[in-house]
């Protein structure tokens, strides 16, 4: 069984970032290529052994190094895309990022020949049949195992947040879905997903992993697939929310904002502050509102008096943390903004070739 420790958790403030992105061909639709750019050529040096297909055989992974410096990331992450791209074109492919691709039709294209994806397939059937999703995810470095699980509890307030700045999947099979993020609806359909329940500490989380585990509910710890989870085996946070990027910028602030909020609230962790009790159910809540509305939402206010607008919690986040990247991405025309007018405007062919990298 492929069950985490605690000693995993014996390095700070490191950053290490996992993009999925699609292959797509010459007019910006899925293609079928991982296969070709994994395992048939060989990738440049900088993306040796950080490239990896996913489900479909039209997705596709990176992951940086690990960096010790965030003000390292984003030149970190600009030289993995540049890879990636160029990568893809030497083998006669193209790269776009979205949460879901615009055009895709899960039933037209195949899975992922990889025993691992095969067996989820046949246990869990059709919603991972149609996960044809693509996210970003943040890792960062905490060298105290319980301090991980307190400050992924504690974060889970934000996820919505940066749900609403990333939302970057409103289009599907071709046609407006009417949410700024359908990929949150879509991949919460698998066990395992969305707004997790806060853990009493390492040795709770742990229980749950093997309990999960010795039960045959999972195969391998990977497919515990939260919003955020402390990471027993590269021994950091790692956030989940966030749909995929088209532009590496964006990525880059979100590295920045998650990485400033675990440094955050390891400080408050050590400090003493007590656990919030926040209910599931009124974080998930705030979820569903940054599913449905991107940028638009009004979310649950921290300590859950009122509401409050996405653009007073960045404002209020950016000042309190220090971030410049924030501002930015919500004074910035969203992804789902993007992808609508687009496809208004111009048609589907134009909202495709806007997500090529």
């Amino acid at each position: 069984m492929d069950a985490g420790t605690a000693e995993a958790f014996d390095r700070a403030g490191t950053v290490g970032v996992e993009e999925e992105f699609y292959v797509v061909d010459d007019r910006g639709r899925p293609a079928e290529g991982s296969d070709a750019l994994v395992y048939e050529a060989t990738p440049p040096a900088l993306l040796e052994g950080r490239l990896d297909h996913e489900l479909f055989t039209c997705v596709i992974e990176t992951r940086t190094p690990v960096i010790e410096d965030v003000a390292d990331a984003q030149a970190a992450l600009e030289a993995t895309r540049e890879a990636l791209v160029d990568h893809a074109a030497a083998n006669g492919f193209g790269v776009a990022a979205a949460g879901l691709h615009p055009a895709a039709r899960w039933r037209e294209l195949d899975h992922a020949r990889k025993s691992r994806y095969r067996s989820q397939l046949d246990r869990l059937q059709y919603p991972q049949h149609r996960n044809l999703t693509a996210g970003l995810h943040v890792h960062v470095g905490v060298d105290d195992a319980d301090a991980a699980v307190w400050i992924a509890n504690e974060l889970r307030w934000y996820l919505p947040v940066m749900l609403a700045l990333s939302a970057n999947s409103p289009v599907w099979n071709g046609f407006d879905t009417g949410l700024a993020s359908a990929r949150a609806t879509v991949f919460e359909n698998l066990p395992n997903t969305g707004m997790p329940t806060a853990f009493d500490g390492i040795d709770d989380y742990l229980a749950f992993e093997r309990r999960l585990l010795e039960t045959g509910s999972i195969r391998d710890r990977g497919e515990l697939w939260f919003d955020v989870r402390p990471h027993t085996g590269y021994g950091t946070v790692e956030v989940r929310a966030p749909d995929a990027q088209t532009e590496a910028w964006r990525t880059g602030a979100f590295v920045e904002y998650v990485h400033a909020l675990v440094t955050d609230l390891g400080e408050r962790h050590a400090d003493g502050e007590p656990a919030s009790a926040d209910r599931r159910e009124l974080l998930c809540e705030n979820k569903w509102r940054a599913t449905r509305h991107g940028h638009e939402a009004a979310l649950l206010d921290r300590d859950w008096s009122g509401e409050v607008d996405l653009g007073e919690v960045v404002e209020r986040e950016a000042d309190r943390l220090g971030v410049t990247g924030l501002r930015r991405l919500y004074e910035a025309e969203s992804g789902a903004a993007r992808q609508r007018r687009l496809l208004a405007d111009d048609g589907l062919d134009a909202c495709c070739a806007s997500l090529v990298v």
